[in-house]
């Protein structure tokens, strides 16, 4: 009798605990409920999925350089933000492989009418995409992705600077390669050559230095941030934390303390539904690249999709494709940029009512931006700050070219 009461007794008291646990980890979790009421009033304006695709979800993550609160000691104006990191991370439907394509911020879209924070709504025009984020928060940034690829994002997530380094201590930090000493000040960032395994500020400052490393390009930057993510992939599944429960807990605290996300994925359960589709993903069918872009050409600061390669990428996603990839710098194949050309964003014609420029780049013959700018965009033709209609996929829009990519089995390390 007594050790039926001793054992009754750690059952009640184990099940209280987990209870409370379970509690605390799902009141973590912020809930952007002003984005979902938003995207719900304008849901007759949004794409809906492809038959093809039914079953797959479309996840945008969205990396916020809000300056306020805990933030507000990395400098600049408090209360403003914009999307630092873009992502679009596809599930497909056997949750068999995925793909996460970073979409620049400095990429020059048409950004639809959003309504400001201050109820006001601002007009449809050409501006670079994270402006997107700073004028109607994640909904406008959202609609703009929606617009440009014509793909229907199913969740969205938004991570901040502190989160991001909360997240990455949670998993003991994360091994990346540094070919040469940084020392950037504006990041906080001060490492020798070499491997070596980043902590919290220290991570932080290696996906956000640009000017520093490489050639300075934000091109670049998004090609350490895929690294590092590969990186971050391979640790949590090669360690198994989804596996061990004394592991898990503080990867799920820092998680779900970390991030504000949609109605649909703020809880435990949903978070933890979405981590089990991700475990059982094999690394090497994890393919992370950057959506095909070049200098814009009216200004070399900013950037332009590539077409028809950008549009193919969408297409492959709409429809649940998945996505090959070369390593970075490498040759094409032959024929794979056949007809190329230039699209500024949805909605956006690189044709008749585009600025003039003195010298525009050319633009090979085939699908790409043409008299009228009518193949000149992601999936939409018009004129520059005017909304676009879907335009029709040209013959080539289905096809599947090998873009430049990773896979996150690949160890950056290994190649130096």
């Amino acid at each position: 009798m007594i050790t039926a009461g001793v054992v009754a007794f750690l059952l009640v008291a184990t099940g209280a605990l987990l209870w409370i646990a379970y509690r605390t980890l799902d009141g973590n979790i912020r809930t952007d409920s002003a984005t979902d009421r938003l995207l719900a009033r304008l849901e007759a304006e949004r794409p809906s999925r492809t038959a093809g695709a039914q079953g797959s979800e479309n996840i945008l993550l969205i990396g916020s350089d809000d300056r306020s609160g805990t933030n507000s000691s990395y400098g600049g104006e408090p209360g403003t933000q914009r999307s630092d990191t873009t992502i679009l991370l596809h599930l497909a439907a056997d949750r068999k492989h995925a793909t996460a394509v970073s979409i620049p911020r400095d990429v020059m879209v048409t950004v639809p009418a959003c309504e400001k924070p201050d109820g006001t709504r601002s007009k449809a025009g050409l501006m670079q995409f994270n402006w997107a984020f700073e004028t109607g928060g994640a909904a406008c940034s959202i609609r703009a992705v929606e617009q440009l690829s014509g793909i229907r994002i199913d969740h969205y997530v938004i991570l901040d600077f502190n989160g991001f380094k909360t997240m990455v201590n949670a998993i003991g930090g994360v091994e990346v390669c540094v070919p040469q000493a940084i020392h950037d000040k504006d990041a906080r960032l001060d490492l020798p050559a070499g491997r070596q395994t980043l902590h919290g500020e220290q991570a932080l400052g290696y996906v956000r230095a640009r000017e520093s490393l490489g050639d300075g390009s934000d091109t670049q930057r998004m090609g350490r941030q895929q690294q590092f993510l590969a990186a971050l992939i391979r640790k949590v599944q090669s360690q198994g934390v989804l596996l061990n429960p004394a592991r898990l807990w503080p990867v799920l605290d820092a998680a779900t303390s970390s991030v504000k996300a949609d109605g649909g994925l703020s809880s435990l359960g949903a978070l933890y539904d979405l981590t089990q589709d991700l475990r059982d993903i094999p690394s090497a069918d994890v393919v992370l690249l950057t959506a095909p872009r070049r200098p814009y050409r009216y200004d070399s600061d900013r950037d332009e999709f590539v077409q028809p390669q950008t549009t193919q990428l969408f297409t492959a996603l709409r429809d649940d494709r998945s996505v090959a990839v070369r390593p970075p710098g490498s040759a094409p194949s032959p024929g794979a940029v056949a007809g190329a050309g230039v699209g500024v964003g949805a909605g956006v014609g690189v044709g008749a009512g585009a600025s003039p420029s003195p010298s525009p780049s050319p633009v090979a013959a085939g699908a790409g931006a043409g008299s009228d700018g009518a193949a000149g965009a992601v999936g939409a033709a018009g004129a520059p700050g005017a909304p676009g209609a879907p335009a029709k996929a040209s013959p080539s829009a289905n096809a599947s070219p090998t873009f430049e990519g990773r896979t996150a089995d690949v160890d950056a390390c290994a190649q130096h």
